[in-house]
């Protein structure tokens, strides 16, 4: 009897490793950082994101811009997906995405959302992250649709922190440029963090965390 429950147990942990679509472990030149996503609430953002880091297509890439308030000088996001180390521009591989920001999700510190042009749904590569809450660029209405929130920044926030803390310049025709290049070295899907008890008849449990 012990042997089918451990067999049952074994089989619903891999049925649900399976399905869970995982996060993101960006390795840079200043630490990694890991990012929780949200695909209940931003499935269309999820997959293309997740796309674009399965293709490899943010690797070697840097965070170009390091933005701040123009009043308090204090840095707000920190933004990537489109430079090389070079400041080449590398042209998104899928089209826009619509603009899921109307998902009950808010940009708040630590928050990872899509970048985009000045038409709502023109999103393809870049995201950024919060490095403060920034209610300013949440949905309010179809007329200010603000920005997706997609996910956040679970481990390595001290790394968050000292990107948004790096000396900036213009240069290259871009403004908020770190001086020193943070650099992508790799961008990775992991299965979803999870705890794994073992139980006294020898079967294994997974307590998933909980989503938002």
């Amino acid at each position: 009897m012990k042997k089918a429950l451990c067999f049952i147990c074994l089989l619903g942990f891999a049925a649900t490793a399976g399905a869970n679509s995982g996060d993101v472990l960006f390795e840079t030149n200043f630490g990694d950082i890991v990012i929780d996503l949200y695909p209940e609430q931003a499935e269309i953002t999820v997959k293309n994101f997740t796309g674009y880091v399965e293709d490899g297509f943010y690797d070697g890439l840097i965070f170009h811009r390091v933005a701040r308030d123009p009043v308090t000088d204090n840095p707000f996001v920190i933004q990537a997906g489109a430079y090389d180390t070079d400041l080449n521009e590398h042209e998104p591989t899928s089209g826009p995405i619509v603009n899921e920001s109307n998902n009950g999700l808010s940009n708040l510190q630590y928050t990872v959302a899509m970048a985009r042009g000045s038409a709502s749904d023109s999103a393809t590569s870049q995201f950024y992250i919060n490095t403060a809450d920034n209610l300013f660029l949440d949905y309010v209405n179809p007329l200010n649709v603000g920005y997706c929130v997609f996910g956040e920044v679970i481990s390595g926030m001290e790394v968050v922190d000292a990107i948004a803390q790096v000396s900036t310049h213009s240069t290259n025709g871009l403004d908020d440029v770190p001086q020193e290049p943070v650099i992508i070295t790799s961008a990775t899907v992991i299965p979803e963090p999870a705890t794994i008890l073992l139980l006294g008849f020898g079967c294994l449990a997974l307590v998933r965390k909980r989503k938002r």
